[in-house]
């Protein structure tokens, strides 16, 4: 295989080869789960305020700001550069709409230098549980909402989080133990130990649960 051909097809490569244009593709490759993130995360209060392909379309202004430090000394791996900045713009959002209504900031999950709003319960709930639009589904499913909300907050902020990353932002485990800032070894004990607790809460829910 002639390397040189793979690697012209790696924005990155082409990044750094001076081609600025890759960057709207390498923001593109990972646009749907950078959106998954906002949503997981955008306030309650701000859902009808903001979109979250808006944000994350206002972050890749930060991310092209700062594209030339990242290629001189790129400490993250790609994804999670461009998942900061999406963070950061999303906060910077939060606290110009709600100010000192924000949720406490100790509740925040710690992303390097920066916090990220944690993943709400009830956004990982409805995510869990998926569209049901018929009467009968409509109401099966807002009972069993009530259900999941109430077990993911039983469980540790941390775990929660856990679960928001690997099972709906799609991360690996060596990247979700980077985000949190933990070993990989812890990062799997706690997203095996959530799953766990989460279907042991869910074991009966009314009419049976599938979903993990």
């Amino acid at each position: 295989m002639d390397r040189t051909l793979g690697d012209s097809t790696d924005p990155i490569v082409r990044l750094r080869g001076g081609d600025r244009g890759a960057l709207a593709e390498l923001f593109d490759r990972h646009r749907d789960r950078l959106r998954r993130m906002v949503e997981l995360r955008l306030d309650p209060r701000l859902r009808a305020r903001l979109d979250p392909s808006d944000v994350v379309q206002e972050a890749f202004l930060d991310v092209d700001r700062d594209l030339d430090a990242y290629l001189a000394e790129p400490v993250l791996p790609p994804l999670l550069w461009l998942r900061l900045h999406v963070g950061r713009r999303l906060t910077t959002l939060h606290r110009q709409h709600l100010g000192t209504r924000m949720r406490d900031a100790r509740l925040e999950i710690s992303l390097y230098q920066g916090a990220l709003p944690e993943a709400s319960s009830a956004a990982l709930a409805s995510m869990l549980l998926g569209r049901q639009t018929s009467p009968t589904q409509a109401a099966l499913r807002a009972e069993r909402l009530l259900r999941v909300q109430e077990a993911l907050n039983g469980l540790d902020p941390i775990d929660r989080e856990v679960l928001a990353l690997r099972h709906f932002e799609q991360l690996g485990r060596a990247e979700t133990a980077q985000v949190l800032g933990i070993t990989l070894a812890a990062a799997a004990k706690r997203y095996f130990r959530a799953l766990q607790r989460l279907k042991d809460a869910l074991a009966t829910p009314p009419g049976g649960w599938e979903g993990l």
